[in-house]
């Protein structure tokens, strides 16, 4: 961002903007390969990324889910909804790379079409509460978290009950 967006001086390199076909002004502007003379950002990156991991999720506010639910929602979580899979605990998203194809998610592809390698990424679901307003998803598309729930137990098969997926919810309230 410092480097394309607020014109700072730096290298950023990302062959996948050179696509002139799927981005055309970052292939224009040169974003895709791009080396100042004097590089004022490359230098402060790793303590940004260390501070920006470093910063604790906020903890939901006592009373705001049901704890004995939310316990039994974590081992739907680890189990049976197979959550844990790509929200891998305790980051509660993919280490490594942690991008899926819309397929894989059974959604459309209008927004992923719009990164460089037409995925969406595994959202880290901690501090989920503070979320609640405006829509869960990439793009707000559920309104509620069981919205989400209900979208992945059709998706994926999963045959939960309306009991779990109401605890699978209290346990996403819970992180």
């Amino acid at each position: 961002m410092a480097n394309l967006e607020l014109r700072g001086e730096g290298t950023f390199f990302d062959r996948r903007l050179n696509d002139a076909s799927q981005f055309p002004v970052a292939a224009k502007a040169g974003f895709g390969n791009k080396r100042s003379g004097t590089d004022m950002v490359t230098a402060k990156l790793a303590a940004l990324h260390y501070y920006q991991l470093s910063i604790p999720a906020p903890r939901p506010p006592a009373g705001s889910f049901d704890s004995a639910a939310a316990a039994r929602g974590e081992a739907l979580f680890k189990g049976k909804a197979t959550c844990s899979q790509c929200h891998v605990p305790p980051l509660f998203t993919e280490p490594g790379w942690n991008t899926h194809k819309p397929s894989e998610i059974g959604i459309d592809d209008f927004q992923s079409n719009r990164s460089p390698d037409k995925t969406y990424r595994t959202a880290p679901l901690r501090g989920l509460f503070a979320h609640m307003k405006g829509g869960f998803y990439h793009d707000g598309r559920f309104a509620t978290l069981l919205d989400v729930v209900n979208h992945y137990n059709d998706v994926k098969k999963l045959n939960l009950s309306e009991q779990e997926k109401n605890d699978l919810v209290e346990y996403l309230k819970s992180l």
